[in-house]
C-alpha cells in the first residue's frame, strides 16, 4: 500500500500523511514532542494513517508510539513542573538567606503557593497565644475584607483539624465535609470569599504547630500528592522564616539589653568619675580657703549648665556665666529642698539648700536642660554641704575679726585715749590705716535689725579696710578715703538692703589720727539724731549737707563759708554794681515777707522792691523764698551782719 504523500528528503511534515510503517510515524511524534504540542494533537498521525488505509499492524505500531510519546510528554511536563517548584523553593530559601523582613518572606511564600498550585486563593494563619485563637496573617488572591480579617477559634474549621493532627488535610467540597467543626463565623467568611476546595498544611516549629498554610479554589478540586508535598515544603520555609524572625527578635532584644546595660555602666562609671573629681575639687577649695564662687565653678565644670547662688530669702546672686537663671519660685524651691534635705527639681532648674543645723544660709540653683542622675544630684548636694562649710568658716572668721575691730573702735571712741601708737599698730594688723583720712558714720537702726546691720557693716569695713562696731546701741563705722556725705549714703544703701528696712545714717569728717575719731563720732551721731528730728528718718547726711542746721550740730563749723555759700551771688552783685540787694532782703524779712511794708521801710516804691526781689531770685534761685531755704537765707543775713566788714 503506497503512501499518498511520500515523505520529503528532510523527513515527514506535520499535516502530511505518514507512511503506514513505523519510522515516519515515530518521527512525527518526535516533532510533536519538540513543539510541546497539546495532547489532542498526538491523535493526528493515527487518524491520518487510518484515513490513508494503513493495515492493522501499522496502526497498532502507531498506537504504541503515540502512547510512548504521551508518556514522554507527561514525564517532561512533570519534570518542568518539578523544576519550577524547586526554583520557587530555591528562591524562598534565598529570601530567608538574605534576611528580608518576615512579612516580605511570608507574602512571597503565599504568592508562590498560589502560582505553583494554580489555585484561586492562598493564605496563611498563625496562632495567637495571648488571645487563644488563630488569625489571618497573609493572603493572596483574596477579595473579601471579612475573610481577610477572620479570627478562628482554636480547633475550628479545616485549619483546626490540621493544627490538632499536625497533618495536611484537603477537601474538594468544604461546606459538605463533616470531618471538621463548622462555625458560622468561618463559614460566613469562606462563603463570602466563594471558596469550595481547600488544602491546608501545618507550620511546625519543633513539635508544636504554630500555624497553617492554605491553598484554595472557588470550584471543586482534588489535590494530588505532589501538590500537597509542594505546599508542605513551602510551609516548612514559612515556619523557618517565622522561627528566624523570632530568633532575630530575641537576638535584637538581647543586644539592646546588652547595649542598654553597657550604656548604663558607662554612664555610671562616668558619674562615679565626675563625683570623685568634684569631691577632690571641693576638698581642694576648702583646704586652700576658696569661696562660694569656686564651689559654683567646680559644679558647672562637673555637671555643666549654669549655677546661681541664693541667699536665705531665695534671692539670686549670679555667679560668672549664670545669667541670673532662677526657677519660677526660687524661695518655694529652696524651702522644699531645706525640708527634704534633697535636690528639688522645677523644670530645668535643680535646687539644693545650704544649711547649718536648722539654719538656712542660702542655696545653689543649677539650670540644665538634661536630666540629672541620682549621682549628679548627690554632687550638687555635696556642693551645697561644702558651701555651708565655707560660709560657716567665713562667718566664724568674720565674727572673730568683727569682735577685734569692734573692740578697737570701742577704744577709739572712749573718753580717754591710751597708747595711740599701739592703736595704730593694732589697726594696721587689721588692714586699717588710722593716719589716712577717714569718714566716721553712725547708723540708727531698730533693735531687731541690729544684728544684720552690724554683720553688713563689719563686712563693708573689712572690704574697705576700715573699722566697724556697736556703740551704745548704734552701729559705727570708720571708713577710709571717702567724704562723709558719700560714705553715709553708701552705708545707708547697703545696710538698708541687708536689714530689709530703712536705716538713718549720719556722717562726719574726714579726720586723721586716732585722737580725731571720737569727736567725729559725736558729730556723726548728732547728724543722725537731727535727721530723725527733722522727719528725715531713713536718709543719710553729713553736717555740711544739713545746711544751716549743720551749724548747730557740727563742731568748728565755718560760719563765713556758710554765709558765702548761701548769699555769695547777692554779695558779689552788690559789690560789683553798688546796689543794696542785701538791705532789701533784710527789709523784706523784717516786714514779714511783705513787699509793701518793706517799701515803706526803705522809702521806695513797691515796684522797686518787687524788681529787687526778682533780681535776688535770679541770683539765688527761684526756691530761695521757700520756707526751708528762706530760713537759711535769713540766718545767713544775720550772720553776715555780725561777721561782715560792713553792716547792711
Amino acid at each position: 500500500m503506497e503512501d499518498p504523500l511520500p515523505p520529503t528528503a528532510g523527513g515527514p511534515r506535520r499535516g502530511a500523511g505518514p507512511a503506514p510503517g513505523g519510522l515516519d510515524g515515530a518521527a512525527e511524534y518526535f516533532a510533536l514532542l519538540l513543539e510541546e504540542a497539546a495532547a489532542i494533537e498526538f491523535e493526528g498521525p493515527v487518524v491520518r494513517a487510518r484515513a490513508a488505509g494503513a493495515d492493522g499492524a501499522a496502526l497498532a505500531g502507531l498506537e504504541r508510539v503515540k502512547l510512548l510519546a504521551l508518556q514522554v510528554r507527561d514525564a517532561f511536563a512533570a519534570r518542568r513542573r518539578r523544576e519550577s517548584e524547586l526554583a520557587a523553593l530555591f528562591d524562598t530559601a534565598g529570601d530567608l538567606a538574605s534576611l528580608r523582613s518576615v512579612d516580605d518572606v511570608l507574602t512571597a511564600i503565599v504568592r508562590r503557593a498560589r502560582q505553583l498550585l494554580g489555585t484561586d486563593v492562598s493564605y496563611l494563619t498563625l496562632h495567637d497565644d495571648a488571645r487563644g485563637d488563630t488569625y489571618m496573617r497573609v493572603t493572596d488572591g483574596s477579595v473579601s475584607a471579612r475573610f481577610q480579617a477572620l479570627r478562628l477559634p482554636m480547633g475550628a474549621g479545616l485549619g483546626g483539624l490540621v493544627a490538632q493532627t499536625a497533618a495536611p488535610y484537603a477537601t474538594a467540597r468544604y461546606f459538605a465535609d463533616p470531618r471538621f467543626q463548622h462555625t458560622d463565623e468561618i463559614n460566613g467568611g469562606v462563603a463570602e470569599e466563594g471558596l469550595v476546595a481547600i488544602l491546608g498544611v501545618p507550620l511546625v516549629r519543633g513539635s508544636r504547630v504554630i500555624g497553617v498554610l492554605f491553598a484554595a479554589d472557588r470550584d471543586e478540586r482534588l489535590y494530588d500528592r505532589s501538590e500537597v508535598s509542594l505546599l508542605g515544603s513551602l510551609a516548612a520555609h514559612a515556619a523557618i522564616a517565622l522561627d528566624n524572625a523570632r530568633l532575630l527578635e530575641e537576638t535584637r532584644s538581647a543586644l539592646e539589653e546588652l547595649s542598654t546595660a553597657t550604656r548604663e555602666l558607662r554612664a555610671h562609671s562616668a558619674s562615679v568619675e565626675r563625683a570623685a573629681g568634684a569631691h577632690d575639687r571641693f576638698i581642694d577649695i576648702v583646704l586652700r580657703g576658696g569661696g562660694v564662687e569656686d564651689v559654683a565653678a567646680a559644679v558647672t565644670e562637673a555637671l555643666g549648665g549654669r549655677i546661681t547662688i541664693l541667699d536665705e530669702h531665695g534671692r539670686g546672686t549670679p555667679s560668672p556665666g549664670s545669667d541670673g537663671d532662677l526657677p519660677p519660685d526660687p524661695a518655694a524651691a529652696l524651702t522644699l529642698a531645706r525640708s527634704t534635705g534633697r535636690t528639688v527639681r522645677d523644670g530645668s532648674w535643680w535646687t539644693a539648700a545650704v544649711t547649718v543645723g536648722a539654719e538656712l544660709l542660702g542655696g545653689l540653683v543649677l539650670h540644665r536642660d538634661d536630666e540629672l542622675s541620682d549621682s549628679d544630684q548627690r554632687i550638687l548636694e555635696r556642693a551645697a554641704l561644702v558651701t555651708s562649710l565655707l560660709l560657716l568658716i567665713r562667718r566664724t572668721a568674720s565674727e572673730a575679726e568683727g569682735r577685734v575691730r569692734g573692740e578697737l573702735l570701742e577704744e577709739l571712741l572712749g573718753p580717754a585715749l591710751r597708747d595711740p601708737d599701739g592703736l595704730r599698730e593694732r589697726a594696721r594688723r587689721l588692714g586699717a590705716d588710722l593716719d589716712r583720712p577717714h569718714a566716721v558714720v553712725v547708723v540708727l537702726v531698730e533693735e531687731r535689725g541690729r544684728g544684720r546691720a552690724l554683720a553688713a557693716a563689719t563686712h563693708l569695713a573689712a572690704v574697705r579696710g576700715g573699722l566697724a562696731g556697736l556703740n551704745d546701741g548704734r552701729v559705727v563705722l570708720c571708713l577710709p578715703g571717702r567724704e562723709p556725705g558719700v560714705a553715709a549714703a553708701q552705708v545707708c544703701r547697703e545696710l538698708t538692703t541687708a536689714v530689709g528696712r530703712p536705716v538713718t545714717v549720719g556722717g562726719a569728717g574726714p579726720v586723721q589720727g586716732p585722737a580725731a575719731v571720737a569727736p567725729a563720732h559725736v558729730e556723726a551721731r548728732r547728724c543722725a539724731s537731727t535727721l530723725v528730728a527733722l522727719g528725715r528718718g531713713g536718709q543719710a547726711a553729713s553736717a555740711d549737707e544739713l545746711g544751716f542746721v549743720g551749724l548747730l550740730v557740727g563742731e568748728g563749723r565755718d560760719v563765713r563759708g556758710f554765709v558765702t555759700a548761701t548769699l555769695g551771688p547777692v554779695l558779689d552783685y552788690d559789690e560789683r554794681r553798688g546796689t543794696d540787694l542785701v538791705g532789701t532782703l533784710r527789709a523784706w524779712f523784717g516786714a514779714g515777707g511783705s513787699p509793701a511794708r518793706a517799701a515803706e521801710a526803705l522809702q521806695v516804691h513797691v515796684n522797686t522792691v518787687t524788681q529787687r526781689l526778682e533780681r535776688v531770685g535770679r541770683l539765688l534761685g527761684r526756691e530761695w523764698s521757700t520756707p526751708e531755704r528762706a530760713l537759711e537765707v535769713h540766718l545767713a543775713l544775720r550772720l553776715h551782719r555780725l561777721t561782715g566788714p560792713a553792716a547792711g
